[in-house]
């Protein structure tokens, strides 16, 4: 992804995700209209831009036959694959955050969102 874009600070902290409406598909969401972060909340005012990633990590890796690991790594399969976002918030800070699929355990089996850095502009 190029882009000019310097990366200022490394998070990768939970944070809260602020939609206006629901995500229609929970484990494949939109940009959040904003999150809240060490109890403070920024509002998105612009997406710069989305990506994702399907990478199957650790042992994930190696429990899929090729075929379907080809198939898997362009759509994600279950409990795998990262939404990314880039954003300017309220603050005029640029900050990418995402979405893991991952659940965290047999009682939540839901995502997470993350905080992944703080962007500067070249």
């Amino acid at each position: 992804m190029a882009d000019n874009y310097l990366s200022l600070h490394f998070y990768d902290q939970p944070i809260e995700p602020v939609f206006d409406t629901p995500p229609a598909r929970e484990k494949s969401p939109d940009c959040p209209n904003g999150f809240i972060w060490e109890e403070k909340t920024y509002r998105v005012v612009e997406m710069l831009s989305s990506w994702s990633d399907f990478t199957r990590r650790g042992k994930m890796a190696r429990n899929m036959r090729p075929a379907h690991a080809a198939v898997a790594s362009s759509r994600g399969s279950l409990n795998v694959g990262r939404f990314y976002f880039r954003v300017r918030t309220d603050t005029d800070q640029i900050f990418d955050i995402y979405y893991d699929r991952a659940m965290k355990n047999i009682d939540d089996r839901k995502g997470q969102w993350f905080i992944y850095r703080e962007m500067g502009e070249e």
